[in-house]
C-alpha cells in the first residue's frame, strides 16, 4: 500500500512538472504568431535558443540571483528592472506582476521581451545568451517546425 502511494505521488509531481514545459516547436508557434520573427532583428530561432539556455522550456521557472533579485519564466525576466514581486526593489519597466509571467499563456512574457529588446543592448540582455546563442548558426532550433 504505501509503495502503490508513493508511485501515485511521483507520478503526480512528475506530471505537475512536465505541464510547465513547452515544446520547442509548439514555442515558436506561438512566437511567430505574436509576430517576434524579426523582431528587432531577432529570429525565432534567437528566441528559441533564449528560452532554451534561460530555462529550457520551462514556463514556471523562478531562480533567485545573489543580489536578492528574482528571474521568472521561461525567458528568466529580472524582477529589479522589469517585473514587480514584491519581494524585491524593482523599476518594474514592463508595468507586469512577476506571477503573470509564470503563467501558461505568454503573453506577459512577449510583451514584455519585446520591452527588453527594443532598449538598450536588445538580447544583449541575457548573458545565456550571450555566451550560448549571439553570433552561432542558431537554424537547427526550428528543425522540424512547421509554423501555422
Amino acid at each position: 500500500m504505501t509503495t502503490l502511494l508513493l508511485i501515485s505521488l511521483v507520478s503526480c509531481l512528475v506530471a505537475v512538472n512536465q505541464a510547465s514545459l513547452i515544446n520547442r516547436c509548439d514555442l515558436a508557434n506561438v512566437l511567430h504568431q505574436e509576430d517576434l520573427d524579426g523582431f528587432e532583428g531577432y529570429s525565432l530561432s534567437d528566441w528559441l535558443c533564449l528560452a532554451f539556455v534561460e530555462s529550457h522550456f520551462n514556463i514556471t521557472k523562478v531562480n533567485e540571483n545573489t543580489d536578492g533579485s528574482f528571474d521568472y519564466g521561461i525567458f528568466q525576466i529580472n524582477s529589479h528592472y522589469w517585473c514587480n514581486d514584491d519581494k524585491s526593489h524593482t523599476e518594474n519597466i514592463c508595468q507586469v506582476d512577476c506571477q503573470e509571467l509564470l503563467s501558461l499563456n505568454l503573453l506577459s512574457n512577449i510583451n514584455c521581451v519585446k520591452k527588453i529588446v527594443s532598449g538598450t543592448g536588445g538580447m544583449k540582455n541575457w548573458v545565456k545568451w550571450r555566451l550560448h546563442c549571439a553570433g552561432r548558426p542558431l537554424s537547427y532550433w526550428m528543425t522540424g517546425c512547421h509554423l501555422a
